[in-house]
């Protein structure tokens, strides 16, 4: 009985100075600029901030390479034939922009266009929305043609 009489003492004191404590605290905190500035940058991604213009490129004559960039997620579920389908209907109203699908247990996913910015990818999953259900973007290893 003394035990626990001492100990519920204890625990009170316990509890009303750590209560004190933080009532008085003061948080410093200590980054490196360097941080805000990497952020900023995005450096190291190769992702462009805005879109540029560039003329088309020549598929058949360019070099494919990857880098860091976007695309828009179409279709995500369980079942292979609906996957498929989405694919197929996506490549039927924008037969110029590729379409990728994988399987990632227990789902497959249709995932649409390599976009080097954002705004592209948004400016399409705009377009999107009407046509497919939940359409997201995901920041990924994209091809690119130089």
């Amino acid at each position: 009985m003394v035990k626990s009489l001492v100990f519920t003492a204890l625990l009170f004191c316990t509890g009303c100075v750590a209560s004190y404590a933080q009532q008085r605290g003061e948080v410093e905190i200590v980054a490196d600029p360097l941080i805000s500035l990497m952020q900023r940058s995005r450096k190291g991604t190769n992702i462009t901030a805005a879109t540029t213009n560039a003329p088309p490129v020549d598929r058949k004559n360019a070099t494919r390479t990857t880098a860091m960039g976007f695309r828009v997620q179409v279709y995500s579920g369980s079942n292979r034939t609906e996957a498929y389908a989405e694919q197929a209907r996506f490549k039927s109203l924008y037969k110029d922009i590729d379409t990728y699908v994988s399987y990632e247990e227990p789902n497959y996913r249709v995932k649409v266009g390599d976009f080097r910015s954002r705004a592209e990818a948004q400016e399409l999953m705009q377009g999107l929305r009407r046509q497919f259900n939940n359409v997201f973007i995901f920041t990924e290893e994209i091809y690119i043609y130089q």
